[in-house]
């Protein structure tokens, strides 16, 4: 099991919503097993599609960059410091309005999974 990881040693891959993910520590790669930790990027300009997960609560910890969060029915501003809770079924997704990579983290109880995460047609 191990049971620390650099960010530095991830492969990056997209995910359903289209935002760039670094898997920091998640039960299938880690042996970690309640939650998974996940460094998120979005280019300028750009918006994560909007999508929702049946089952993970989500956080969301900005590192870097501005964005705007769409969450449910209500839009507001994030920046560095920032965290947002995101209840399962809640529909969401983030869009940077920055002039830098939007960076954040991203925690999900249970871990994040593909078959979770749900796109939606709004």
């Amino acid at each position: 099991m191990i049971t620390k990881n650099n960010a530095n040693n991830c492969t990056a891959y997209i995910t359903r919503d289209g935002s760039e993910i670094r898997e920091l520590m998640h039960p299938q790669i880690h042996g970690n097993r309640q939650q998974s930790l996940a460094e998120a990027r979005v280019s300028i300009g750009q918006t994560t599609q909007r999508h929702f997960h049946h089952q993970s609560e989500e956080l969301y910890y900005i590192l870097s960059g501005e964005g705007e969060m769409h969450l449910g029915d209500d839009d507001f501003r994030v920046a560095v410091g920032d965290t947002v809770h995101i209840a399962p079924g809640t529909h969401h997704c983030i869009t940077n309005i920055g002039n830098e990579v939007l960076k954040f983290l991203c925690c999900c109880a249970p871990p994040y999974a593909h078959q979770d995460t749900e796109l939606s047609d709004t």
